[in-house]
């Protein structure tokens, strides 16, 4: 071989490039038209390509329109249904979605995953319970159930509640709920929300161990666990949690702002590899915070999701622009948001009304008089709805359209004055009222620490004996000892805390010093100059140590407190006891009457708080008493994000309204506290508002009587 011959010229260095290598497809025939059935924005979200994105959908914007096409679009694409998972908060609206889906392409969508949070956990426990210790065969436990079972843990651990002043298993039972939906340990959920349950933390922290320990025992679990087990499916078993994440291609979810801490958790696991999921929601209307809802999970969706995507629906189909220039003021003032302007659809409209009233009852009389005039020029009344912040703010509303024939609905879940905290308050009237009543004594004994039944029984049959036969004159009771202190002035005996006094040997040990207070605190109520202010004896109850059994007795304590301050702020308007008693009796039967689900032939005006009217839509809406503590609600302000969550409330009872919207206020209000004028100011919400918005109108009082206003 000639070696003297050059050799190949040396090669150089090529930097390769990469070449995308597309699957092939064959153009997608699509079924919908979807340019030519969704506005841009809408076509946008139900377009969009894979990865995480985010929905704001503002108020009667079609959120539930875009979610509805987005899934028919994800199945014309060729995604199976069984790879798409669609989380929603009621299994009503996965079917509903489910259904529409169906009709728009003519397909049975049995494998699709639809569905509650729990629903799909309890789809997916099912199949891996044993995985967590239990049996495929588990039960779930309702809310009694769930009691019960804590009332035996305790029993077990040796608790006695009514002696130790310690929380009932229903307190139990939230106050365990609480820390697992928020993700947050037992400890803090004490300090923040049951502060004066802290000294109990030790017995609370045993008693949750127990609960937990049991129900694995029997092989059950409760609502809380559904949640719980699927997310330790998930963190603690990675070939599960790879399995479903591969299963799921697609994850939407409705009613995002909603979401708590754990569920926000559940989603993002899912997500993990792939990313796509859809988020779908309205942060201007998340006000479930009191429930668990967790406001943070939509503001910081992008945080947690680098890559995604914003899609606003700002497009209002529902109200008149009129009405969206008074949503926006509003809400714009919220700094915690992602900022949206609501654009109307529909042709002009009134502008909103702002009505000041002179008291609750002129306000009542507009509202009244403003339905009938409003029904005589062809507004049927089922498409009238008066929202409120709270359920005492309509009472007088309710007598006067009961006054004027009006029919009207409630939206209340349970009859209002049902509640146990209501009852309870009234039985210490009704007992001073009426000693002869056996039911208010009955609730007042078994409230008491060892008195059941056959001991209230025995009790009153004690009582009523020394009421007919009351013993000679002697030396004062400590009941009536306390009377003459408080009450110096106070000349006569007081007679239904001295029966309750001569009732004392019949008593269980445990129960001794409650009665006495029971007793001290009827002699109070009975003085002479007590019964014509309904208002301070409500008052009166509360300070006597109702306020701390509604903390060891009730979840919701604070609502429930102030469900009884504002009985005590619509008492102040009555001039005797019997009256007042009289009045709530008459409200209590309106309320059984009205409290009924109404049918497509029903024509009556709903009533609801507005929480309970989120997801509806009305022709006509009155907001009423709209007065800084009311609207906002005085115990909700705590911190700046309370502030803007009760705005977000206010911004959802605005956006109820299709047509008409009335906002009013009394200028002066009967309040229980010692030293309040009831002079009202207007609530803070309104002076966002500005006033070329809106028109004012004054209220003229006219009499037939006179040819002229006055």
């Amino acid at each position: 071989m000639d070696f003297s011959q050059p050799g190949p010229e040396p090669r150089l260095a090529v930097v390769a490039r990469d070449y995308v290598l597309q699957p092939f497809r064959a153009p997608v025939d699509l079924q919908i038209d979807y340019r030519r059935e969704l506005n841009p924005q809408q076509l946008a979200a139900v377009t969009a390509p894979p990865g995480p994105a985010l929905v704001i959908a503002g108020a009667g914007a079609g959120k539930t329109r875009t979610l509805i096409y987005r899934v028919a679009f994800l199945l014309e694409q060729g995604v199976p249904a069984d790879r798409i998972l669609l989380l929603t908060f009621t299994n009503k609206a996965a079917r509903e979605m489910m259904r529409r889906v169906a009709e728009l392409l003519g397909n049975d969508l049995a494998d699709l995953w639809g569905g509650t949070f729990h629903a799909v956990a309890h789809r997916i426990l099912r199949r891996h319970a044993d995985r967590l210790g239990y049996r495929p065969d588990f039960t779930i436990l309702d809310r009694e159930d769930a009691r019960d079972l804590i009332k035996a843990c305790m029993t077990e651990a040796g608790i006695k509640t009514k002696s130790a002043r310690f929380p009932k298993p229903e307190v139990v039972c939230e106050i365990l709920s609480l820390a697992v939906n928020t993700c947050q340990p037992l400890a803090d959920i004490v300090a923040r929300y049951y502060s004066s349950l802290q000294v109990h933390l030790p017995a609370l922290t045993e008693l949750q161990e127990r609960y937990l320990a049991r129900k694995r025992a029997i092989n059950v679990m409760d609502f809380d666990d559904l949640l719980v087990g699927w997310h330790k499916l998930l963190t603690q078993h990675p070939d599960l949690c790879e399995h479903y994440q591969r299963r799921f291609l697609f994850i939407l979810v409705d009613e995002y702002q909603d979401t708590n801490k754990l569920q926000a958790d559940l989603v993002d696991l899912l997500a993990a590899r792939h990313g796509n999921v859809m988020a779908v929601g309205d942060d201007a209307q998340s006000i479930y915070s009191w429930r668990g809802a967790n406001f943070r999970n939509i503001l910081e969706f992008p945080q947690r999701h680098p890559r995604a995507t914003i899609y606003k629906i700002e497009t209002n189909y529902r109200s008149t622009p009129e009405l969206l220039r008074v949503a926006n003021a509003v809400i714009r003032v919220n700094r915690n948001q992602f900022f949206k302007e609501l654009t109307p659809v529909r042709k002009p409209g009134p502008k909103p009304v702002l009505v000041r009233c002179a008291d609750a009852h002129q306000q009542a009389s507009f509202v009244a008089q403003r339905m009938l005039e409003l029904h005589e020029q062809g507004v049927s009344l089922n498409r009238m709805a008066v929202l409120y912040r709270s359920h005492f703010h309509a009472l007088e509303l309710q007598l006067e359209l009961t006054r004027r024939n009006i029919p009207f609905s409630i939206t209340s879940g349970i009859r209002f004055f049902e509640q146990a905290h209501l009852k309870d308050l009234t039985a210490y009237l009704k007992l001073v009222c009426n000693p002869s009543d056996e039911l208010a004594f009955k609730r007042l004994a078994q409230m008491l620490p060892g008195i059941g039944p056959r001991a209230a029984d025995r009790l009153w049959q004690a009582f009523q004996q020394h009421l007919q036969h009351p013993p000679a004159p002697g030396a004062p009771t400590a009941a009536e000892g306390a009377a003459a202190v408080s009450n110096p002035s106070a000349a006569p005996r007081p007679r239904l805390a001295t029966a309750l006094e001569a009732c004392a040997g019949l008593l269980p040990k445990k129960a001794a010093s409650a009665w006495s207070q029971l007793a001290i605190t009827i002699s109070q109520l009975e003085a002479e100059e007590m019964r014509d202010r309904p208002a301070e004896m409500i008052q009166l109850v509360l300070d006597a140590g109702y306020d701390e059994y509604l903390e060891e007795s009730y979840a919701n304590a604070r609502a429930r407190l102030l469900d009884l301050e504002e009985l005590a702020n619509f008492a102040r308007q009555f001039q005797s006891l019997e009256e007042f008693l009289t009045q709530l009796s008459l409200l209590s039967n309106l309320e059984a009457e009205y409290d009924r689900p109404t049918t497509g032939d029903d024509d009556r005006v709903r009533l609801s708080t507005v929480h309970q009217a989120k997801g509806l839509e009305f022709d006509v809406v009155f907001v009423i008493m709209l007065c800084e503590g009311m609207f906002p609600n005085a115990r909700s302000l705590r911190t700046p994000e309370d502030e803007e969550e009760e705005r977000r409330l206010f911004y959802v009872a605005i956006t109820r309204a299709r047509d008409e919207l009335y906002l009013t206020y009394p200028l002066v209000r009967d309040v229980a506290s010692p030293g309040a004028d009831g002079l009202q100011q207007p609530s803070r919400f309104l002076a966002s508002i500005p006033l070329d918005l809106l028109d004012e109108w004054n209220l003229i009082s006219y009499s037939p009587w006179r040819s002229t206003p006055s």
